[in-house]
């Protein structure tokens, strides 16, 4: 069984920072690609970051782009999300998810396993 765990998360003011980590069980995280994603109350669940398994590639929802980035550790098996500049609409609920090429895969139904996530609160 696959599950990952996602931590780092609290409550931020506005243009504050905060950086997540996504660690997993069930498979070697390092052989992955992963994408983080966020859900707000009453909202879908959205496509944020990815990175490739190797770490040379990663991508962006325009939302983000400019302020938040995405890297790995590899040795450590663990995935970060440092998340700078941060605003109220960047409050969600985020989860990190994996599969062998996350290439042109944004969509939470690409991804067939999550953890509880972690709640990112950013106050105005």
């Amino acid at each position: 069984q696959v599950l990952f765990v996602e931590s780092g998360g609290g409550l931020v003011q506005a243009g504050g920072s905060l950086r997540l980590s996504c660690t997993a069980s069930g498979l070697t995280l390092s052989s992955f690609g992963v994408a983080w994603f966020r859900q707000a109350p009453g909202m879908e669940r959205e496509f944020v970051a990815s990175i490739w398994w190797s770490g040379d590639t990663t991508y962006y929802a325009d939302s983000v782009k400019g302020r938040f980035a995405i890297s790995r550790d590899n040795g450590k098996g663990t995935v970060y999300l440092q998340m700078n500049s941060l605003k109220s609409e960047d409050t969600a609920t985020y989860y990190c998810a994996a599969r062998p090429s996350v290439a042109r895969r944004t969509s939470p139904s690409d991804y067939k396993d999550w953890g509880q996530g972690t709640q990112v609160t950013v106050s105005s």
